[in-house]
């Protein structure tokens, strides 16, 4: 039996569905717009002799028609086809200098008149700081990044070469490590306009696959080249010319234009250690796989040394522990003159096999004859090696499957004695985290291990406790393994160290919160007693004052099967549960896998540190008269042989409910007020814990991804491919259980998302089926944004949108 279809006119169809396609930017009430309009601190850069310090000014979130500047999108990464260098759109509006023994700020002339300032560099001597001011010029002139330097002595600014910059990573020039000039990426001379598209198809795109590769995981990438047009014109963008450039601004090339990625100076300041991108590209794996030739150079361009050519390599073998076959991290040994270090792995790359060494780590000095030394090998994958000289060195390994962490003490100059191990903890145990190695820069500009006298080392870390975290300095002695505590936070206080500034550990930069005292600069000297071991360096205003007395409380409570959980509880300023009853609260949240109970039950953060509240979080609904939840224990743990994600779901809805109750129990929230949230991951979060409960009334779903077979090679933490585990995959799929969401969905979602795996598709999909199925939802896309949100039209939209839905679902809804 045919049907026929309702006759509706065209036209009024269409004016009905008008008003949901399009609309325009929407503002939030003024109390959230304080927020996001709320003034930011300046950033601050410590100078190599560490009494100078650059502060830079932050300016307030970029409009939409800056967001919305030209960009192209090719090989995985995003370009600004104006200016040859990566798409940003925020930059500094200010520089100025900061005395660090006296306090006083100190102005720079010269700078330019307005100030677009991308990326800085001390010089190794601190005579010069460099930086990159962007330009955005008219039709008849000529945009580009331009190349600054400021003489520390006359406090005075001025452009460096005529000639713009030109790179697609990094920020396109570094320092020579004798200070006298610097090594860039700049436009080649005489460079043609960019090919152009014809609109007319060659031929077909082709792509082959060969049985012989064996199974690889293909990560869902975005932005990848798409045919040969792209191709040629990544190849336009992505070939610089190399150059040197002394202070005067004269400038000397080194070779001919290629495609040049990595290239940094040896210790010695004569030879440079290249990465150049080869042909073929490829259409299903960005330019960090692509082929090339990695090379060392003498500094007229001639190759001096071939390290390695590394083919295409569309993707790894399974599992979070692959990595390349054969040469991968080829570096400078730092306290060397030109000595390369690499890793090699001994299983082909593939976890799955078998090998009692995984890894073997090399070294090869110039002129590199002979072949090279080993001077580690591996039962895992190596990670890095902080350098302090001849005799102290320190190697990381690690295994993502088991958690594993290895810290080896061994002498480079003497590589017949044999590794020491120092630490072994596992990376997820964060109470017995040993803390990291400090480093300062040498007369090079190039970070070495601080080491004592007594054969001595400085280590940092978070100070992890049941109390909360309170961040240490250790001093370590790499002989007798004794530790000795230098510096370890305080309440009411959160401390965190910036930096040593003294070799021995005695005087510190840090920066100091409470909860209602924003993060500001001291100088901690720890030879003076008591109050006198402060210094303020900055004194940064509170950017909300309307907020300062905001509750917070770091809360802990137990799951079902008792693991412990923590979370941080925030409540509107002068809130009392008692005499003001429960208010509507967001929830916000961001699962995390563990290997252990144990370490799933440890607590996180800290109740001394601020009550930010920024507007990317859920702390600006407190404005609003909501109690807030902020990253209440999500952990999914699976033990021993168990994969985490195989009881994902359970201990998800487990994990939700005790945060639940324990928030009832407190009297500040009752259960049919209560709304979930994310971003990313925790859009997935919410997603779930829709479609698997009606512990909230509604969620809030930000660039989430929500049907994983679109991501089959693996995700979040999940190594094994959808065919290996279709069920997990299933089962663990919103949009599979869309029908079973009878709560209220708000789903933001940058349009322009380059993240690998939430495509915007994923929102859009997943509205498509709620609406299907007469579900409860809101879509909405934001304009040329990316996975992250960032003009002000977009993220004041998105206040207006969450504001708006949990006001209508959340605030005055019934029992």
């Amino acid at each position: 039996m045919r049907h026929r279809l309702p006759i509706v006119p065209l036209t009024m169809s269409l004016l009905a569905a008008a008003p949901n396609a399009h609309s325009q930017y929407q503002l939030p009430p003024a109390q959230l717009q304080a927020i996001v309009d709320a003034p930011r601190a300046p950033a601050l850069g410590l100078s190599p002799q560490r009494n100078l310090a650059m502060m830079v000014d932050t300016p307030a979130l970029p409009s939409i028609a800056e967001v919305a500047q030209p960009e192209l999108k090719l090989a995985g990464l995003r370009i600004n086809p104006r200016t040859y260098s990566p798409s940003r759109f925020s930059f500094g509006t200010g520089l100025k200098l900061l005395d660090i023994a006296t306090q006083k700020e100190i102005k720079i002339m010269g700078l330019p008149k307005q100030l677009r300032l991308a990326d800085t560099a001390w010089s190794p001597d601190q005579r010069y700081l460099a930086f990159t001011h962007v330009t955005y010029a008219d039709r008849d002139g000529a945009s580009g990044v331009e190349l600054w330097l400021v003489d520390i002595n006359t406090r005075i600014a001025r452009r460096l070469t005529a000639q713009p910059l030109s790179y697609l990573a990094g920020s396109g020039f570094s320092w020579m490590p004798d200070a006298k000039g610097l090594l860039v990426h700049v436009k080649p001379i005489g460079r043609g306009k960019a090919p152009q598209a014809t609109g007319i198809p060659s031929g077909p795109i082709l792509q082959d696959s060969q049985v012989s590769v064996g199974a690889r995981q293909l990560r869902t990438y975005q932005d990848l080249l798409k045919n040969e047009e792209d191709a040629r014109l990544f190849e336009h963008y992505a070939s610089s010319q190399l150059a040197l450039v002394d202070l005067s601004g004269k400038l000397r090339l080194i070779g001919t234009p290629d495609m040049y990625t990595d290239v940094t100076v040896a210790p010695n300041g004569k030879l440079l250690l290249s990465s150049v991108l080869q042909r073929p590209f490829s259409y299903v794996v960005p330019a960090s796989a692509f082929p090339r030739q990695v090379v060392v150079r003498d500094l007229t361009g001639k190759q001096v040394h071939l390290v390695v050519n590394k083919p295409l390599e569309e993707g790894l073998p399974p599992g979070n522990d692959a990595v390349s076959a054969g040469v991968r991290k080829v570096s400078w040994r730092v306290d060397a003159p030109a000595t390369l270090v690499w890793a090699e792995a001994q299983d082909g790359g593939d976890p799955a096999k078998a090998a009692e060494v995984r890894d073997i780590v090399y070294a090869h000095a110039a002129p590199f004859a002979g072949e090279p030394a080993v001077l580690a090998r591996l039962g895992s994958r190596y990670e890095r090696i902080v350098w302090g000289n001849g005799e102290v060195a320190l190697l990381g390994e690690s295994w993502y499957k088991t958690r594993a962490v290895k810290i080896w003490r061994f002498r480079p100059e003497q590589q017949a004695v044999a590794p020491e191990l120092l630490f072994s903890y596992s990376a997820e145990d964060r109470y017995n985290n040993p803390g990291s190695p400090v480093t300062m820069p040498d007369s090079a500009g190039r970070p070495r291990l601080v080491i004592g006298a007594d054969s001595t080392i400085l280590l940092g870390g978070s100070g992890a406790s049941n109390e909360g975290d309170r961040p240490f300095l250790d001093r370590f002695n790499l002989t007798s393994k004794a530790k000795e505590r230098l510096f370890q936070s305080e309440a009411p206080y959160y401390e965190s160290i910036v930096t040593v500034l003294s070799d021995d550990g005695s005087r510190l930069l840090t920066t100091r919160e409470s909860p209602t005292e924003r993060p500001n600069f001291y100088v901690r000297d720890l030879k003076r007693s008591g109050a006198e071991q402060l210094t303020a360096l900055t004194n940064f205003p509170h950017p909300t004052p309307q907020l300062k007395d905001v509750q917070k409380e770091q809360i802990r409570y137990k799951r079902a099967d008792g693991v412990d959980l923590t979370a941080t509880l925030m409540l509107p300023p002068n809130y009392e549960a008692k005499r003001d009853g429960p208010l509507p609260l967001l929830m916000w949240a961001y699962p995390q896998d563990f290997k252990s109970a144990s370490a799933a039950s440890q607590t996180t953060g800290s109740p001394f540190r601020f009550n930010a509240i920024s507007y990317w979080g859920p702390a600006p609904m407190l404005a609003m008269g909501y109690a807030v939840l902020d990253n209440p224990s999500m952990p999914i743990v699976g033990a021993g042989e168990a994969e985490p994600n195989d009881s994902y779901l359970p201990q998800l809805v487990a994990n939700a409910e005790a945060a639940v109750e324990e928030v009832v129990r407190r009297g500040v929230a009752e259960r049919h007020r209560i709304a979930i949230g994310g971003h990313s991951y925790g859009a997935f979060m919410t997603g779930n814990l829709l479609a698997h409960t009606r512990l909230f009334k509604a969620g809030v779903a930000r660039s989430g991804a929500y049907n994983r077979t679109l991501t089959p090679f693996g995700f979040q933490s999940e190594e094994r491919e959808f065919w290996k585990a279709k069920e997990v995959y299933q089962a663990m799929s919103p949009f599979n259980n869309a029908d079973k969401i009878k709560d209220a969905l708000l789903l933001i979602h940058g349009e322009q998302d380059n993240n690998s795996g939430t495509f915007p598709m994923q929102s859009e999909r997943m509205f498509q089926a709620m609406k299907g199925l007469g579900g409860t939802a809101r879509l909405v896309m934001l304009p040329n944004e990316s996975h992250a949100y960032r003009a002000r039209e977009s993220i004041m939209h998105m206040l207006y949108e969450t504001n708006s839905w949990l006001d209508k679902y959340v605030k005055n809804a019934k029992p």
